[in-house]
């Protein structure tokens, strides 16, 4: 009997073995699942990529597209396999064999790593989305910062001097957190003493959280710290735009004078002699996800914070992707607070701007329940987006009004824009760039209809989920 329940525990690990790869393969590559024709040094950098970002699996003897071609692997080959993983990066997989169609598959997994960054050959890579990048020297500062428990804003800043410090914006914010009672500020105080004890100047050096809330021209030293603001009738006819700059403080005020001078109103009757004001967003929404946008960003990345408003959504996106531990699917139930710049949360928290539990994205959501409008669209891809929609119809899934065309296919307004586009070969992040609709509905609905109707190709047609895969309109 012993012998039959080995044999029927072996045929149960291989069935779940094979209903895993499975879902694998219908899955496809993503952050956390790579495939690979053959075990090579691009192996070697996506398992280095997966132990700095969320860990991950990959497949040996799988083509980009999911097909299987299998991998002459054997015992002493996994050995050996292992034994070039140690040496090369220090990381230990668990390697398993997998057959599948007759074939021999390899799956390794690694955990993401506790000590970062894990380096190959003396570089770094990360997982964006389903490829492996090399980090730039930002990434990396980042990456060893918050291994030593650290956040961006807490470094000192060399090339500042006190008189780059503006005292006038010191006394507003004292008597914002007097207002607030959240850290009353006793007085007299010096605002140099008021900023040692927010931890703002650290060993005599001021902080760059220091000059970002409180400098007198905080872009001298970051010029990335600005904020972009702008009213499109599409993506190509830009009606308004500005740029704000100064303080953080100023970037949030300025930004939603120019929202509330922007957006569309309408006036509601309720009985009383006051008409009720209803705005096309809800201010309280917009107010948090403008305050979200400047405390919670990765300022070591180049990128800008941009508002773009269409006539029939208003996008917020963010650069740097949301840190360790949150998703967007944990955004939107309760969770625990985890600031990206600690001393800006803090300070902000002080004045009133933030709550220090997480609750942003919450009050987002129940205010645009409120107001009777879809619920935001948040997403993560080169950054963190926001998208905030005027009615149900106008959601990017919607599919716009569609013209006919005298080959018998009919496209909308925005297929037009994206066919004329793809005259030369475009990658799927330019063409969301460029019509400004979200990721899910270009990956799920806007390119496959195209590829249907024949007008739009891949430029790699046997590996459609390749990482190099582009679309060009079909040659007239």
């Amino acid at each position: 009997m012993r012998g039959f329940s080995t044999i029927f525990d072996m045929d149960e690990n291989i069935m779940r073995q094979s209903q895993n790869l499975s879902k694998m393969l219908r899955l496809g590559e993503s952050e956390t699942l790579e495939f690979k024709e053959s075990f090579n040094r691009e192996s070697l950098e996506t398992l280095c990529a997966f132990a700095n970002t969320k860990g991950g699996s990959l497949l040996i003897g799988i083509e980009d597209n999911g097909v299987i071609i299998g991998t002459p692997a054997h015992s002493n080959l996994l050995k050996d396999w292992a034994n070039q993983i140690d040496q090369a990066t220090g990381l230990q997989p668990s390697l398993k064999q997998i057959q599948r169609q007759g074939k021999k598959i390899v799956l390794l997994k690694i955990q993401e790593s506790k000590i970062k960054p894990v380096l190959y050959r003396g570089r770094a890579y990360r997982r964006v989305g389903n490829t492996t990048r090399q980090m730039n020297v930002e990434e990396l500062t980042r990456l060893v910062l918050e291994n030593g428990g650290s956040t961006w804003d807490e470094m000192t800043e060399p090339r500042a001097k006190w008189n780059d410090i503006n005292p006038a914006k010191i006394k507003m914010f004292i008597g914002l957190a007097n207002n607030v009672g959240r850290r009353p500020i006793s007085s007299p105080i010096s605002a140099k003493q008021l900023l040692e004890k927010l931890n703002l100047i650290q060993k005599g050096k001021l902080t760059r959280a220091s000059l970002l809330l409180f400098g007198k021209n905080p872009q001298k030293f970051y010029p990335q710290s600005l904020l972009k603001v702008g009213r499109f009738k599409s993506e190509t006819m830009i009606v308004d735009n500005q740029e704000m700059e100064d303080t953080l403080f100023d970037q949030v005020e300025s930004t939603l004078n120019y929202l509330r001078g922007h957006l569309q109103t309408k006036f509601e009757m309720t009985g009383k002699p006051q008409r009720k004001v209803v705005w096309e967003y809800p201010l309280e929404a917009l107010r948090e996800a403008v305050i979200n946008a400047v405390c919670h960003r990765d300022y070591s990345d180049k990128g800008h914070t941009q508002i773009r408003i269409y006539d029939d959504r208003l996008l917020i996106w963010n650069p740097g992707v949301l840190p360790d531990g949150l998703s967007v699917k944990i955004l939107k139930k309760e969770h625990r607070s985890i600031p990206r710049n600690s001393l800006i949360a803090k300070v902000l928290f002080y004045a009133g701007l933030i709550e220090q539990w997480g609750s942003g994205v919450t009050k987002m959501l129940e205010a645009t329940k409120t107001a009777g409008l879809p619920e935001p669209l948040l997403e993560e891809e080169e950054g963190f987006r926001v998208t905030f929609l005027t009615t149900p119809q106008a959601t990017p899934q919607a599919t716009p009004q569609a013209t006919p065309q005298a080959d018998g296919n009919s496209f909308s307004e925005i297929e037009e824009q994206l066919l004329k586009f793809c005259k030369k070969p475009r990658t799927r992040k330019e063409i969301v760039k460029n019509t400004g609709l979200s990721l899910d509905y270009v990956r799920k609905e806007l390119l496959p209809r195209l590829i249907r109707s024949g007008e739009l190709v891949y430029t790699l047609p046997h590996s459609p989920r390749s990482p190099k895969q582009q679309y060009i309109r079909k040659p007239e």
